[in-house]
């Protein structure tokens, strides 16, 4: 099967992905919070942004190779975190962090992974990512980190849009828990997919194990208020300075949407500051992550790390993402939607069509880099009277 010709870009994969995985799960990965309008702005925001076409200017070969806080990629993406993510595909923090030490680009192990850092952190090697949610206790945090630190992970990612609980309305209708509920309603959607059911049963029922570790009520108990939401906590300023002194690393927050916060997170000590709105998971009312990113790169200066996500589907959002004032860009449900298509062989089908969505792109533009693309952008002239 040449899987160029029937799966070409994310669209194809995700419309797969649908039909093997089970309902709740899809609606898990799928959703957004109250009615997804972030989803639908996130989608206008970036088509809004344009750049002019280059003619005659001969050969054009894109290089996508990419050094990010010191460290050497073959491209300008990674793998974003996304908890639970072994619940979407069996297996799934395995092949992407698989993946990810092959081909060499970032992954990120999520806190409410289905498995442990000390698991996936020499799967992923150098090339691994861990991200804190922050737990309320300091003796939690801090083995946290120790732990991920040994398991091998290089950077730390610190979530900082996540103050409490959204509601996530379709999951809820969805009833989704984890571990997943055995109704007859569950049972049945998951006889309907039997991909997903037996390499499930291969893998063991997904669970949070790590943060489950730390919980001294029953671990049998299944409920959305899972693990990883018990030991949330809001971080402040002051935890901020607290992760920034007992972690060794490169530091980067991630959920920051104001050049005011990112200012201010740049002289504390962070080493990278990562654009996102959580793709509407969290909050329905925020703006666009591409919206934003202008006035960040504004308050933080244009040598300073910047990641940018939320919304992603093509080599070409990774380039206006570029444009806008990141250096990097990061996709989460992306390789997810490619898991549940084929798979670890629709993850690396993914990474290929993105690679040669950005070069094909690239051409058109006549740049050989992507942070290139800011010179190409589109300005729209006003209205003559």
């Amino acid at each position: 099967m040449d899987m160029d010709l029937i799966y070409p870009a994310l669209t194809d994969l995700r419309h797969r992905c649908r039909t093997r995985v089970p309902h709740f799960v899809w609606e898990y990965v799928d959703s957004a919070t109250g009615t997804e309008a972030v989803k639908t702005h996130n989608r206008a925001a970036l088509d809004a942004v344009l750049f002019r076409p280059a003619v005659l200017r001969g050969k054009i070969v894109p290089d996508l190779s990419t050094t990010f806080m010191g460290v050497d990629y073959t491209v300008p993406f990674g793998i974003a975190p996304l908890g639970m993510s072994g619940l979407i595909w069996p297996g799934a923090e395995q092949a992407l962090a698989a993946l990810a030490a092959r081909e060499r680009l970032p992954y990120g192990l999520s806190t409410v992974a289905t498995r442990l850092p000390e698991e996936i952190g020499p799967i992923a090697g150098a090339m691994g990512w861990f991200q804190l949610y922050p737990p309320t206790d300091p003796e939690i945090r801090r083995d946290l980190l120790a732990r991920a630190k040994n398991s091998g992970f290089q950077a730390l990612v610190l979530t900082v849009d996540v103050p409490g609980t959204s509601r996530r309305e379709r999951q809820r209708r969805a009833e989704l828990a984890i571990p997943p509920k055995l109704t007859p309603r569950m049972l049945w959607q998951m006889a309907r997919r039997p991909a997903w059911s037996l390499g499930t049963l291969r893998n063991g029922t997904p669970r949070l194990q790590l943060m489950e570790g730390y919980l001294k009520t029953d671990k049998n108990a299944s409920s959305t208020a899972h693990a990883g939401y018990l030991l949330r906590a809001a971080p402040d300023w002051d935890y901020l300075r607290a992760v920034r002194d007992e972690w060794d690393g490169p530091l980067i927050v991630k959920g920051v949407m104001e050049g005011a916060d990112a200012a201010r997170l740049k002289e504390a000590g962070v080493d990278a500051v990562w654009v996102s709105n959580h793709t509407g998971r969290q909050f329905d009312a925020a703006p666009p992550s591409i919206t934003t990113l202008p006035a960040v790169r504004a308050a933080v200066g244009p040598d300073y790390p910047l990641i940018f996500d939320s919304g992603v589907e093509s080599g070409l959002d990774i380039l206006r993402g570029f444009a806008m004032g990141a250096n990097f860009v990061m996709l989460g449900r992306a390789w997810h939607y490619a898991l549940g298509a084929f798979g670890p062989q629709g993850a690396a089908h993914l990474l290929h069509i993105l690679r040669e969505d950005m070069a094909a792109n690239m051409m058109q533009m006549g740049i050989t880099r992507p942070d290139q693309a800011a010179d190409c952008l589109f300005v729209r002239q006003p209205e003559l009277p």
